[in-house]
C-alpha cells in the first residue's frame, strides 16, 4: 500500500502567485486557439470513427447489416476530417465578424 505525503514548506505556502487575466493577448490570438481546438477535436472524432468503422468492418463476416454501419461510420469519419479541413474557414468568418485585426 502506498503512501503519498505532500510537504508544503513555508517558502512554497506563501510564495507570490501573479494574477493572470488572460492567456490570450489579442482576438486572433484567440480565434487562432479556436481553430486549433477544433480541428483537434475533430480529427480525433473521425479517427475514432474511421477505428469503429474498420472494428465493424472486420468482424461483419459478410452480414450485410455490419457492413452497411461499417461504411456509415466511414462516412462519418471523412465528413469530420472534411471539417475539420474547413475549420480554418469557420475561424475565417468568425474573425470578419468579430472584427479582429
Amino acid at each position: 500500500m502506498a503512501l503519498a505525503v505532500f510537504v508544503c514548506t513555508p517558502a512554497t505556502a506563501l510564495a507570490d502567485v501573479g494574477q493572470v487575466v488572460a492567456l490570450a493577448r489579442t482576438v486572433d490570438e484567440v480565434l487562432s486557439n479556436i481553430r486549433d481546438w477544433i480541428m483537434g477535436i475533430l480529427a480525433a472524432v473521425a479517427v475514432v470513427f474511421l477505428t469503429i468503422g474498420g472494428l465493424r468492418y472486420l468482424m461483419a463476416s459478410g452480414d450485410p447489416g455490419e457492413v452497411e454501419k461499417a461504411k456509415g461510420a466511414f462516412k462519418a469519419a471523412g465528413i469530420g476530417f472534411g471539417l475539420a479541413a474547413l475549420a480554418p474557414l469557420v475561424v475565417e468568418i468568425l474573425t470578419g465578424i468579430v472584427g479582429g485585426v
